[in-house]
């Protein structure tokens, strides 16, 4: 193959390059630290699944897959993708009011939303629109995350109780979760089995950080139940044996109808995953001193995405807590991804019956493990602190997501992002500037009320483009300072730095503007107006009609040009 190939084929395929420059030293790194992930790949995936609303096996179908394609496609090396926490209750609450109860009509509207998701991020990442994962802002992301949390806990609760709740909505399995346990319903043996894994997870996690905690829980757990027969004396829920053999390549059986229904879900999940992954691959390469592409990300985690959906998966993202159990395991490529891929194949093939002991609470311990580790309430509080619209943004996107519904939810918190931010550009802020002795330049009055006017001028700062909304905003209230100026206005002075466009509705009211401060005999001059924007007005022929002279680089040089035009007691006032 020419270099020119390779370098294409690298580009597309980051993998192969990585395979290219393979260095034997790696491999033992790389083997080991495949095998240590597999230990927690399974019960994790399993889990997940679960709280995906389809049967555990799937949950490892959607681990393996991606593993392998994203070892291909992927720019980062050590990155881990799979079943995600976050994800499985979105997964949830999208497949499950469609799916009419039916375990083989969950299974194919998830990997139809696989593969959706995977089309979405793989459209952002070839057109390069990656930024579009900024539309989650801080706050929509923890109000969501911390709405998830609630919810998977919610919807886990019951297995380690022992019991299960068929409800459709948040508040339904709430009551049915209460009125179980007051009822009686709760196995006291389940609760003691998934109560103690989730302690020991969450102990091991506070006190043993590199240890793997999950491991241990579902270890003991599955030798304990097995060894005592609990489904059997303790009529425990078990996972029972798992089929045999590896995924299959199967088309979805569903129809257009549901394709449309699972549209806005796929496309929501495509920014949640990238959001997330984006930010961790990044972090790896540079803790690795290496450089990744976003887009190329986004690529590849649609690549994995389809081949989920398509191989009886469903979508996963990037894992931020198996990606460092590979990391301190000494991993150096995307060879721990097809390790660990390859030895959840094996035991598929070779010891489907493994972990059929294993007990369904411990499984809702994992989960549960996991929600803790990603709500984040304090964060929320922090932002009460700090801002309270963002604070409230957050809020919505909480009860949104929690009540409302996962897509309704963000769609609703989103479109108030976009309100604030309209309602900021519309309602900017302005000022009113004047000089303050023993200090450089001039200053907003409101803040410095000892401030002097300069005589006959009246500098206007407006922090915001000119457009539509906001352009008879700026022209009342510029009127405004005119009229209550200490002084005979001859010369309005704009500080325009901030203004970084002018639509065509603002070059109007300048227009107009212009007319009327012209007949009471003041200026209109603008200083700090940006090389663009200035040849834009030139371009709507504003300056044919208000003068080609009437900017200045700065403030300074705008007043001091000023003082040079007009005969004026300027005692006390120095060159600024």
């Amino acid at each position: 193959m020419t270099e020119p190939s390779l370098q294409s084929w690298s580009r597309w395929l980051p993998g192969l390059e990585v395979l290219r420059r393979y260095q034997a030293a790696w491999l033992v790194n790389d083997v080991v630290a495949g095998l240590v992930l597999t230990a927690i790949l399974v019960p994790v995936g399993m889990g997940y699944a679960e709280a995906s609303g389809v049967p555990a096996i799937n949950g490892l179908y959607a681990t393996i897959i991606p593993l392998i394609v994203y070892a291909l496609f992927g720019p980062s090396r050590i990155m881990v993708l799979g079943p995600d926490s976050t994800l499985a209750a979105v997964i949830a609450a999208i497949i499950l009011p469609l799916s009419g109860g039916s375990v083989e009509r969950a299974v194919a509207l998830a990997g139809l939303l696989g593969v959706i998701s995977g089309a979405s991020s793989l459209l952002i990442g070839l057109a390069r629109l990656g930024l579009l994962a900024d539309l989650l802002s801080k706050p929509i992301r923890i109000g969501f995350l911390n709405a998830i949390a609630f919810t998977v806990l919610i919807g886990q609760m019951p297995k380690l109780f022992g019991f299960s709740v068929k409800a459709e909505t948040l508040a339904g399995r709430a009551i049915m979760l209460l009125q179980g346990i007051l009822d009686g319903k709760a196995n006291l043996v389940a609760l003691a089995i998934g109560g103690g894994s989730l302690a020991l997870i969450l102990i091991v996690k506070r006190f043993r950080p590199t240890w793997p905690g999950i491991l241990f829980a579902v270890v003991l757990a599955t030798v304990a139940s097995g060894a005592l027969d609990l489904n059997t004396t303790a009529h425990i829920a078990v996972l029972g044996v798992l089929p045999q053999g590896l995924p299959i390549l199967q088309l979805p059986v569903v129809s257009w109808n549901d394709v449309f229904a699972l549209l806005p879900g796929g496309i929501i999940i495509s920014l949640l995953t990238f959001a997330d992954t984006s930010v961790l691959s990044r972090a790896l390469a540079q803790r690795g001193g290496y450089q990744v592409n976003t887009n190329q990300e986004m690529v590849a985690l649609g690549m994995a995405n389809m081949a989920a959906g398509l191989f009886q998966g469903f979508s996963v993202s990037a894992s931020s807590s198996r990606t460092p159990v590979a990391e301190s395991s000494g991993a150096k490529t995307q060879l721990t991804g097809l390790v660990g891929a390859a030895a959840i194949g094996l035991l598929l093939v070779f010891a489907p019956a493994l972990l059929q002991s294993l007990p369904s609470a411990v499984l809702g311990a994992v989960v549960i493990a996991a929600c803790l580790s990603f709500a984040d309430l304090k964060g929320m509080w922090e932002l009460h602190a700090l801002r309270k619209v963002e604070f409230w943004l957050s809020v919505v996107s909480f009860l949104g997501v929690a009540f409302v519904g996962v897509i309704e939810g963000i769609f609703i918190s989103i479109a108030l992002a976009l309100l604030v931010l309209i309602w900021n550009a519309w309602h900017p802020h302005y000022a009113v500037l004047a000089r303050v002795d023993g200090s450089k330049g001039y200053h907003d009055i409101n803040r410095h009320p000892e401030g002097r006017f300069v005589p006959g001028v009246v500098l206007f700062r407006w922090d915001e483009q000119l457009f539509f909304a906001n352009a008879e905003i700026f022209r009342d209230q510029l009127l405004r300072a005119v009229a209550a100026a200490s002084s005979p206005t001859r010369r309005v002075i704009v500080v325009s730095d901030a203004i970084t466009d002018v639509d065509i509705t603002a070059a109007d009211v300048l227009i107009s503007l212009h007319a009327e401060l012209g007949r009471r005999d003041i200026e209109l001059w603008f200083a700090g107006l940006k090389g663009p924007v200035k040849d834009r007005l030139r371009t709507y022929g504003l300056l044919d009609r208000m003068g080609q002279d009437i900017f200045s680089p700065t403030v300074g040089s705008a007043v001091n040009q000023y003082r040079s035009s007009y005969v004026v007691d300027w005692k006390d006032w120095d060159e600024v």
